[in-house]
């Protein structure tokens, strides 16, 4: 499709101006933590790709290292949001209590109760 680009910018956000005023350091941080947690989980993946797709040996110390930075970048993310690492296990733990309850269930991981999980993480934004 030869003016696939020239298409592909008319969606583009033309205002740039309104983007530099929300990218603070405060964005500019929580930016950087994101693109890291997309890129170690990329290279977790990658890793897992060419045990199972290619044969090759299952390297658990790379898996560990994988985790480690992923968790790095977590931990910029909470200090950011001023957060704690425990805080954002219990918030996750008490979300999946009120979407399972005591057991997963595909039922209730496809009719989840929405608002109430909102209400939990909500709870949590003080």
């Amino acid at each position: 499709m030869k003016n696939y680009i020239e298409l592909a910018l008319k969606t583009e956000l033309k205002d740039y101006k309104t983007v530099s005023e929300r990218y603070t350091p405060s964005m500019a941080r929580l930016t950087h933590a994101a693109s890291g947690l997309c890129t170690e989980s990329g290279e977790f993946l990658d890793m897992l790709k060419k045990h199972l797709n290619y044969g090759k040996e299952f390297d658990k110390a790379n898996a560990i290292e994988e985790l480690g930075d992923l968790m790095w970048y977590v931990a910029i993310a909470c200090d950011e949001l001023g957060v704690s690492i425990d805080d954002i296990m219990r918030i996750n733990i008490d979300k999946l209590k009120k979407r399972y309850g005591d057991k997963y269930s595909n039922d209730r991981a496809i009719n989840r109760d929405l608002d109430g999980e909102r209400e939990i993480l909500n709870g949590y934004d003080k």
